[in-house]
C-alpha cells in the first residue's frame, strides 16, 4: 500500500527515528501505526551494537533535584544530533536516568569505567571472604565471580536493575531508547550530590580518537 508522507512525518515525530527507517516501517506493516513503532524498536535492538562507534556529540546536560532536597543530580546524556535531543523520547530517558543516579547511588556508569585497582581491590576482598568460608579453590573462583557480578550490579549504572522495571537494566532501557529514536545514545557522566556528604562523579572512559 502507498505510504503518505504525512504518516512518514507523523511517525518520525513520535518515535525520532529516520524518516527512510519510518517509511520501510510503515511499509512493512501496511501503514499500522503501532506495528511500525514495535517493527523500528525491534530494529533498532538488532542495530545497536553497529551504532556504538558513531560520534555523539549532542545530548542534554540535565539536574534533578530528589523532594526534600537533600539529594541531586547532575547528568549529560549524549546522542548524534540536535533534532533527537529535543525529542519528548530522548528527554524522558534523560529524566529516567537521573532518577535512577538519585535512588540508587551507582558510583559508575559501566563494568569498563570501573578502575582495575579497584576491581582488584574488590576481587581481593572477595577472594578473602569465600577461603575465611572454608570453600575449595574451585568453589570460591566460583564464589567471586557471583559476588563481582553483584557488585557491578550495584556500583555500574548500566547493570543496575531499573527502579521502575526491575525484569530490565538501565543498559537494557538504552538500548530501547536507541531502538525508539535510531541514534547512538551514551550516558557521558554524572555527579551525584547528598546533603552533608561528599559528591558521587562517574564518567564514561573516552579512548583516543572517540571524540
Amino acid at each position: 500500500m502507498a505510504i503518505s508522507a504525512q504518516q512518514v512525518k507523523a511517525l518520525r515525530e513520535k518515535t525520532g527515528a529516520g524518516i527512510m527507517d519510518c517509511k520501510e516501517a510503515l511499509t512493512k506493516t501496511e501503514g499500522n501505526v503501532e506495528k511500525a513503532e514495535v517493527w523500528l524498536r525491534e530494529q533498532g535492538m538488532k542495530t545497536y551494537d553497529k551504532k556504538a562507534n558513531r560520534a555523539a556529540s549532542e545530548g542534554l546536560v540535565t539536574s534533578y533535584i530528589h523532594p526534600g532536597g537533600k539529594i541531586g543530580v547532575l547528568l549529560e546524556v549524549n546522542c548524534e544530533t540536535d533534532f533527537v535531543a529535543r525529542t519528548d523520547a530522548f528527554q524522558d530517558f534523560v529524566k529516567e536516568v537521573a532518577m535512577q543516579v538519585a535512588a540508587m547511588n551507582p558510583r559508575y556508569v559501566s563494568r569498563d569505567d570501573v578502575p582495575e585497582d579497584a576491581l582488584d581491590t574488590e576481587r581481593g576482598i572477595l577472594q578473602a571472604q569465600a577461603e575465611k568460608e572454608g570453600k575449595p579453590p574451585e568453589i570460591a573462583a566460583k564464589i567471586v565471580t557471583g559476588r563481582l557480578r553483584k557488585f557491578y550490579e550495584e556500583r555500574c549504572l548500566m547493570d543496575q536493575a531499573y527502579i521502575k522495571d526491575e525484569n530490565k537494566t538501565v543498559e537494557t532501557l538504552l538500548k530501547e531508547v536507541v531502538a525508539s529514536i535510531g541514534e547512538r545514545v551514551e550516558v557521558r557522566r554524572f555527579a551525584r550530590y547528598t546533603l552533608g556528604q561528599a559528591s558521587t562523579t562517574a564518567e564514561t572512559v573516552v579512548e583516543d580518537g572517540d571524540e
